[in-house]
């Protein structure tokens, strides 16, 4: 396949993550308000920690000066699994991936987006890029939606947002349930426990 072709697929494979991360992120934005962070501030976070559990459990932490252990260990909680993500998907990245690609891979690396990334024969580096960009934009764009619309949207509304991070989740397991009845029963068992 074209490596022109590949960052094209990359992107359009990235859309609904990139919708999905828009929606999810809203309600990020307008709990760092909330919480009294900048509307700078909430964008920065967005945009240098691509961990949307991890964003919102650290900005609580945020609000309390000097849990410092506390705010390592969830992070180290929460985040490990990306690292997991990371070493399984670089079994499967293409031989073009360099140092730089890698590193990216590591900070983009997202659920969803190792998801639709593990579902790849091989990733090369412009295939990552397209799946990424997207997603990225999406949660930096839905993050500054929501520190515009965190002062102006009724408590009930803001609270009815927080679930989106579920269905989010949700959104990674469920087609491949409805495929694979081994998969199902894993996701039904999970739930029961």
């Amino acid at each position: 396949m074209k490596t022109d072709n590949a960052f094209r697929r990359g992107l359009k494979a990235g859309i609904p993550i990139g919708l999905g991360y828009f929606s999810v992120s809203i309600s990020f934005g307008i709990l760092a308000i909330s919480y009294g962070f900048a509307w700078w501030q909430a964008l920065l976070v967005s945009m240098v920690c691509v961990t949307s559990a991890g964003q919102f459990a650290g900005i609580g932490i945020m609000c309390h000066p000097g849990q410092y252990f506390a705010m390592l260990l969830s992070q180290l909680t929460i985040n490990v699994r990306y690292s997991m993500m990371s070493v399984s998907l670089s079994q499967k990245v293409s031989s073009s991936f360099t140092a730089l690609p890698r590193w990216l891979l590591g900070h983009f690396i997202t659920d969803e987006i190792f998801a639709v990334a593990a579902a790849e024969t091989s990733v090369s580096p412009r295939f990552f890029a397209g799946l990424a960009v997207l997603p990225y934009a999406g949660w930096a764009l839905g993050t500054l939606m929501g520190v515009v619309l965190g002062n102006v949207l009724p408590v009930r509304v803001v609270s009815a947002l927080s679930v989106g991070l579920y269905g989010m989740f949700m959104s990674i397991f469920v087609p491949p349930a409805r495929k694979n009845p081994v998969i199902a029963g894993l996701v039904i068992v999970s739930f029961a426990l």
